[in-house]
């Protein structure tokens, strides 16, 4: 049952993530400002639901497979991030890349975390 719920967790993610895709293409050799929406918003949903999930959930293991390893599985993307990292190359905008996708992944993910403590907190 559990690789059910990831499979059709993940199949939310990548349709969402595909929409993206087409509502905001990318431009060839441009920064690839789609891959990096979706990887910080799933880096600050994950950290949300992390937080969310072991304080709601009444089985906290359903419900991170779904969304976590499913929804946000699939919506995020780690492989076309590697890949358009290495197209941009160490040039400016491949640095700028890299540390925007890895240092505001981190930001977003911790701040999805410090927003789902302060509203458990209040309520």
């Amino acid at each position: 049952m559990n690789w059910l719920l990831v499979a059709i967790g993940g199949a939310f993610g990548s349709v969402a993530r595909y929409g993206v895709a087409r509502a905001w293409p990318p431009t060839p050799g441009g920064f690839p400002v789609p891959t990096l929406t979706v990887n910080l918003l799933g880096s600050f949903a994950i950290g949300l639901l992390y937080i969310w999930i072991q304080a709601r959930s009444g089985n906290p293991d359903t419900t991170r497979l779904f969304w976590m390893a499913g929804v946000l599985g699939g919506f995020t993307t780690y492989s076309a991030f590697a890949l358009e990292s290495t197209l941009l190359g160490f040039s400016a905008a491949g640095l700028s890349y890299l540390a925007a996708t890895l240092v505001g992944g981190f930001a977003a993910c911790w701040l999805g975390r410090f927003i789902a403590t302060l509203l458990i907190a209040q309520g």
